[in-house]
């Protein structure tokens, strides 16, 4: 797609208005703050096409399963995270005539995201009926400090004539998901009260009574003066508003401020509901907008300290960087280990809001970096709070023991219904083992093994000791019937990464077992008397390391996806016609699965996780094998072929592949931004940073760093956290300098030098030379 957001630094604009980018817009430019989220809708009304999105963090219903032929494991529901209370709506009409972008002709159109400050603004130009010109700017935001508010200021100018305004400000519940499976409503009203001083809304889902109260208030200023006056109130099932009419002259400014407070039964009684929200909206609206705007930038100040990635030379590189980080910022905020992270964020219905297995590849390291480590901890509990819900999933396929941890889940159970991901993709589970020992290898926080994790690790360990099977004809543990990350292969036998990552899963449980029997002996003993862990599984568990068949082409010095792959004809990419792709939405599905092209990365996943295990000849020889056939059409994918790239040297290859992902969103690169953003695939942007052009890793309890510059950059600088230090890294086309922020020394390594950052240093490196 062309490109048609104008590159700046620290904001995202649209300069005219397009309706057919209209949807796509609505994702780019959603706002959230990891309580709630809002698709960048119109508050005035518009009758063109548009997914309006307000969406409650945790709140989900678990819509019927649809399909075409019922199997036995199919769940019974997938998961949504609802469209809520549409809260910012505010029907503007002039006189008499509705305000409608879609019936009227629009000049002069900006739409900005404000990523340092965080809010959306609009300002345009609308021509009514007999030319009648009216000036619009509005602002809004959801507050990062006050979790439950959210905050609009519309002002309206009249250009070329006099005449009556009249706003509308209302609570909408009468909203439906664009995604559900019986084209049902998911809510029913509870109470609602329409007054002049303030108004409130309070709905349940019709299934896990869920409760959601919006409260609303609003003021009117001409000019800059607050005017008195009586709303006209209206009520109807599931809607409150307020009206009222001004008269104003040519050139006057007529401003309304809306405040509003959302409220969940997950953080309050049920009997609470309208008296919390009445409590949080009266003291934003005492604080003012104003106020709350202040509270916000300086909020998002706080946030970027931590996080963000400053790139001179480059500012389509730059934009990108931000918006991926400030979409992850508003996403995931960690204080609720109740949440995790959808993979469309707030920014759409796609995927239903529900957590992937992209939160433990991609999203943990972000997390651990910019944040303090309680933030990507809670990730972890999250699922150690789902481990009893993963072993029912696991008794459901038929296992007798183990945790399978679902493919998508809100709570706990598989809610997936495409069988070759339910039953097929059970590489899942090695994500969730090696996000453990990532957090663990990155914080030094071992003690999380003995607290929760060895129990995860055990019961994902008892499932692939199951879950594989002794080949005689190979004799060979193998493992039949599988999907990989490459989703373009279904139902394939010994898929390089499955094989290998539950091996690795395998070796890393019994060296948790070691450790925690040589240094916590009392509460190893504990857990394995917990476990009812027995030597005969350890011993089959090294058995199967032992013994595990890997399918290797030692013609081309490389591991096969799966078997067979060499079977199909190898044409790459760049020989295919560009109309094939994406493939996804140009070829059948027979034919994708008969084809050689890879949705993702999947042995480079493997090399990605076990990159110390494998040498960079290893490495080269599988990437200039396998990426000429990736087309990347997984969000997932570009990201890692960035990060493997910069390993190899391939700077071109890597700037190529990290501006892909950076501008995933903004450029519309699959076709399918007006679903939503990839918001998980985010953090793997942050990654082609840190760990691609900065060659972060943490090594033997170093910070390890072996940066370069892409050519297209003059410098980049970034913050990172690590056990306990604030380090600042600033990498020119002449030095590495590293400053440490803090009163914690930190141990690094930069290329083979390695140091100690005392409290408050710096050292510097020339190349490989480095000076304390």
């Amino acid at each position: 797609m062309k490109q048609y957001l104008k590159l700046d630094e620290w904001s995202i604009i649209e300069e005219s208005f397009d309706p057919a980018l209209h949807e796509i817009s609505e994702s780019i430019f959603s706002i959230g703050n990891g309580y709630m989220g809002q698709r960048a809708n119109f508050e005035e009304r518009y009758s063109g096409p548009s997914l309006q999105g307000s969406y409650m963090a945790g709140v989900y219903y678990p819509d019927k399963t649809r399909v075409g032929w019922w199997k036995n494991g199919y769940p019974e529901y997938f998961a949504k995270v609802l469209n809520s209370t549409n809260w910012i709506g505010i029907d503007v009409l002039i006189n008499g005539t509705p305000l409608d972008l879609a019936q009227c002709e629009v000049k002069d159109f900006v739409r900005q995201l404000n990523m340092k400050e965080g809010y959306l603004s609009r300002r345009f130009v609308a021509v009514m009926e007999g030319g009648k010109e009216v000036q619009i700017e509005a602002v809004r935001f959801v507050s990062m400090k006050r979790q439950e508010i959210g905050a609009i200021r519309y002002a309206v100018t009249p250009l070329n004539f006099s005449g009556s305004i009249r706003f509308v400000p209302y609570l909408d519940g009468d909203v439906q998901n664009k995604d559900s499976n019986y084209d049902e409503k998911f809510w029913l009203e509870v109470e609602k009260a329409a007054a002049a001083d303030l108004s409130y809304l309070t709905l349940k889902t019709k299934k896990l009574d869920f409760h959601v109260t919006s409260v609303m208030a609003f003021d009117v200023f001409k000019n800059g003066q607050k005017l008195e006056f009586v709303p006209s109130l209206s009520e109807r099932e599931k809607f409150v508003s307020a009206e009222a009419v001004f008269d104003i002259e040519q050139g006057e400014t007529l401003t309304l401020y809306k405040y509003v407070a959302n409220v969940t039964s997950r953080n309050h009684g049920l009997g609470q509901l309208v008296d919390a929200g009445k409590k949080a909206l009266l003291e934003a609206h005492a604080a003012g907008f104003d106020t709350l705007l202040r509270e916000q930038a300086e909020a998002w100040a706080e946030k970027w300290k931590g996080s963000d990635i400053i790139i001179e030379g480059d500012a389509s590189a730059q934009q990108g960087i931000r918006f991926n980080i400030f979409q992850l910022n508003q996403t995931y905020t960690g204080e609720d280990d109740r949440l995790n992270i959808g993979p469309k964020g707030f920014t759409g219905e796609k995927y239903g809001g529900s957590t992937y297995w992209d939160t433990e590849a991609y999203c943990v390291p972000f997390y651990l970096s910019t944040a303090d480590s309680t933030i990507a901890r809670n990730l972890l509990i999250y699922r150690y709070k789902h481990l009893e819900k993963a072993k029912e999933n696991a008794r459901k396929l038929g296992f007798t023991k183990g945790a399978l941890y679902p493919m998508v889940t809100m709570n706990g159970e598989e809610c997936h219904n495409e069988w070759e991901i339910t039953f097929e993709e059970i590489h899942r589970n090695g994500a969730i083992a090696y996000a453990i020992y990532n957090y663990v290898n990155y914080t030094g926080d071992k003690s999380y093994l003995s607290q929760y994790g060895l129990e995860v690790l055990a019961e994902i360990s008892r499932f692939w000791e199951e879950r594989v099977n002794f080949s005689n004809l190979k004799g060979k543990y193998v493992i039949l019937g599988v999907t990989g990350p490459n989703e373009y292969e279904n139902n394939v036998n010994n898929n390089w990464y499955t094989n290998r990552i539950a091996v690795w899963t395998l070796e890393y449980t019994l060296e948790v077992l070691d450790y925690l029997k040589a240094n916590e002996n009392a509460r190893y003993l504990e857990l394995v008397d917990k476990l009812k862990l027995t030597d005969e599984e350890t011993a089959k568990w090294r058995h199967i390391i032992d013994n595990m068949y890997y399918p290797v082409d030692e013609e081309r010095g490389v591991f096969l996806q799966q078997d067979g792959f060499l079977d199909k004809e190898i044409v790459p990419v760049k020989d295919l016609p560009p109309e094939n792709l994406p493939l996804n939405q140009n070829w059948s599905w027979d034919r994708i699965l008969r084809s050689c092209y890879i949705k993702q990365a999947d042995v480079l996943q493997g090399l990605y996780f076990l990159g110390d295990r494998y040498d960079l000849e290893t490495k080269k020889r599988n990437f200039d094998f396998y990426e000429p056939l990736t087309v990347h059409e997984s969000s997932l994918s570009p990201c890692l072929h960035a990060i493997i790239a910069c390993e190899l040297g391939y700077q071109e290859k890597a700037y190529e592949m990290y501006l892909r992902t950076a501008r995933l969103d903004l450029d519309n690169y699959n076709n399918d931004t007006e679903d939503g953003c990839h918001t998980t695939s985010m953090a793997g942007t942050w990654m082609s940073v840190i760990q691609g052009f900065a060659g972060l890793r943490v090594r033997n309890d170093e910070l390890v760093l072996k940066p370069f510059i892409p050519s297209h950059w003059k410098s980049f600088s970034f913050n990172v956290m690590f056990r306990g230090a604030t380090l600042n890294v600033n990498v020119t086309e002449e030095s590495i300098i590293v400053t440490n922020e803090t009163d914690v020394p930190a141990a690094i390594r930069i290329y083979d030098n390695s140091y100690t950052v005392g409290a408050h240093g710096e050292i510097r490196a020339q190349r490989a030379t480095v000076t304390v």
